[in-house]
């Protein structure tokens, strides 16, 4: 059981109403789970157009169904600043649950969706976001993590968690402390949504990002050589961000494959080693 609700991050009613409950859905893929009911947590201002807040409504309804679970409901209270999301109920077989505990060293590592959607939706309320890579990155979150999951089950995946708030450093030690084990990242593997380092490059950068940064002083090291409009994308927290999950190197390839043949992104961004860290090569 999960739940998950935040403010507008983009214009559009219906995308920002489809990407908060496509976040709020995450977790339970990212345990090896499948959605089976989700409530609407939804706070709203009275004088909100009725057609505004059934547009959000519809986009979250539709994720929910693309995910294959009920929509049943759920409760709505008069805020002053539009707030929507989810309260998820997932299934897995308690001896198939998938946690961030696993990771072994020589395994490899690999991440389901591009970074930077934090940056980005942050220059698109400054205005000063490009239309396609704000277009871009709304897809990017909107896309459930559902069959990546599945993939990476079927790959063998010993550890997996999804990547949101605190960034891909942030619960990338996360991983390496549940498992004992130190995750070594390469910085030019890393895929990044287009514009994103552009962004981050003229100083666009977000308060998250901030926090995670100190949050993990002492936890992570960064290798020099890494631009530091490099470093803002990797403790940039993400909104409905992809999987990271370990398997063992013999199942690279395997993973490669049946992303490939599925359609689905993947990238591998690092291995596992002895230890219990985060570091980051150029």
């Amino acid at each position: 059981m999960t739940t998950d609700f935040f403010a507008p991050l983009v214009d559009d009613p219906y995308a920002y109403g489809a990407i908060a409950a496509t976040n709020a859905m995450s977790d339970v893929y990212a345990m090896g789970g499948e959605v089976v009911l989700a409530l609407n947590i939804a706070a709203f201002p009275e004088d909100l157009p009725a057609e505004t807040v059934a547009a959000i409504l519809a986009g979250g309804a539709d994720k929910v169904a693309e995910a294959g679970g009920i929509l049943a409901g759920g409760h709505t209270i008069i805020d002053a600043e539009p707030k929507f999301g989810l309260a998820v109920l997932g299934l897995v077989h308690p001896q198939r649950v998938l946690t961030k505990a696993g990771a072994r060293p020589g395994d490899a590592l690999f991440l389901t969706k591009a970074l930077g959607t934090g940056i980005i939706s942050t220059a698109a309320k400054q205005g000063d976001a490009a239309d396609e890579h704000l277009d871009t990155a709304i897809e990017s979150m909107t896309r459930l993590n559902r069959h990546a999951s599945h993939l990476a089950r079927e790959a063998g995946a010993r550890a997996l968690t999804d990547i949101t708030g605190y960034s891909l450093l942030g619960h990338g030690y996360e991983m390496a402390a549940a498992s004992g084990a130190a995750l070594l990242f390469n910085a030019s593997c890393v895929p990044l949504l287009p514009g994103a380092l552009e962004y981050a490059a003229r100083g666009i950068t977000t308060g998250g990002a901030a926090r995670n940064r100190s949050y993990l002083a002492g936890k992570v090291s960064l290798a020099s050589g890494i631009p530091e409009a490099m470093e803002h994308l990797l403790f940039d927290p993400q909104t409905s961000g992809g999987l990271l999950f370990a398997v063992a190197p013999e199942n690279a390839g395997q993973v490669e494959s049946l992303f490939a043949v599925a359609d689905e992104p993947v990238w591998r961004v690092g291995d596992v080693a002895e230890g219990e860290r985060v570091e980051v090569v150029a």
